[in-house]
């Protein structure tokens, strides 16, 4: 006797593509990882690269960085069609201000990290982006009103214990950390507040200081003093690669942003001082002394408390009640 087949219902819509979303979510979040990867080691070997230019004056590097930023950008957005997002911006003169304001930040940032690398300092640079998110959590507290919980506080304490003991011990205010740590946080506090992408962005910010960097750059040339016109072919082509080394990272960046958590990309974000620290002990031989030693510890232990109670806080606030 033959069996008789019984109908199956068919699968729901929903059910029919759960699967399908699920595949969706995990591959956008491989791709978010690999994105932000790419980002962090590419800005965690920025060193290699600014070292290899010791040999020019910081100002000429960081006028080279922003005009051949700008002709990088310019080209990429020309490709993407994405020539309006600019344009809006300099229809308002409110988020035009705020721009201007994150420029002077921006070039700040550049040129304080061009000269830490120049200087045999990069120890200075990684302790400034290992306290950057701190600072950044203090200027939420200070201009956002953003609260602290009790484990926040105690590591702000820790760090800025570990800044006072190196302070101390050294003699001198670490100036570098503080400058690249300040003006990177104010960076993103404002820009935060920009209604602006980041590549329209950061071509209005290149756009802002193009008309001064090309004009030191022609000077540099006329006086004869330019390293990029008399200097060896090797500076030549290093200098005019600081554009595309200055906005892939950050389109790959913001492109991890898109697929990853906030959470995600804070953890992940530590690669870079980590890997400036790594390079400067153990390649350019800088000194690590045990006071170094006291510092990073304490900083250290305020960023693992930090991240492990904010983890904790994003992650039981998004779990279904």
């Amino acid at each position: 006797m033959s069996e008789i087949a019984l109908p199956t219902a068919a699968p729901s819509p929903k059910e029919a593509t759960m699967p399908h979303a699920a595949d969706t979510a995990a591959r956008e979040a491989r791709l978010g990882v690999t994105y932000a990867l790419a980002a962090y080691l590419v800005w965690g070997f920025f060193p290699i690269y600014f070292k290899a230019l010791a040999g020019v004056a910081p100002l000429e590097v960081l006028a080279h960085r922003i005009v051949w930023s700008v002709m990088t950008l310019a080209l990429m957005l020309t490709a993407a069609r994405r020539w309006e997002g600019v344009r809006a911006v300099f229809a308002q003169p409110k988020t035009l201000l705020t721009l201007c304001a994150t420029t002077l930040l921006i070039a700040v940032n550049w040129l304080v990290f061009i000269y830490a690398v120049g200087a045999g300092k990069v120890l200075q640079s990684s302790l400034g982006y290992f306290i950057n998110p701190l600072v950044s959590a203090l200027l939420g507290v200070v201009f956002l009103r953003e609260r602290l919980r009790a484990k926040q506080k105690l590591s702000f304490l820790l760090a800025a214990a570990g800044v006072a003991f190196l302070t101390v011990q050294h003699g001198e205010l670490p100036w570098i950390s503080l400058a690249l740590a300040l003006s990177f946080g104010l960076y993103g506090l404002l820009r935060k507040q920009a209604p602006v992408d980041s590549l329209s962005g950061l071509t209005v910010e290149t756009l802002l200081l193009f008309p001064v960097a090309l004009a030191y750059l022609l000077w540099l040339a006329h006086q004869g003093t330019s390293a990029f016109v008399a200097g060896p072919t090797r500076l030549t082509v290093l200098l005019a690669c600081a554009g595309v080394l200055t906005s892939t990272p950050l389109i790959w960046f913001a492109a991890a942003t898109k697929r990853l958590r906030l959470a995600t990309v804070g953890l992940m974000q530590y690669l870079v001082p980590t890997l400036h620290f790594l390079l400067a002990v153990f390649a350019y031989g800088e000194p690590f002394t045990r006071a170094h030693l006291v510092s990073f510890a304490c900083i250290w232990a305020g960023l693992v408390l930090y991240t492990i109670d904010a983890a904790k806080l994003l992650f039981s606030a998004s779990r279904p009640e």
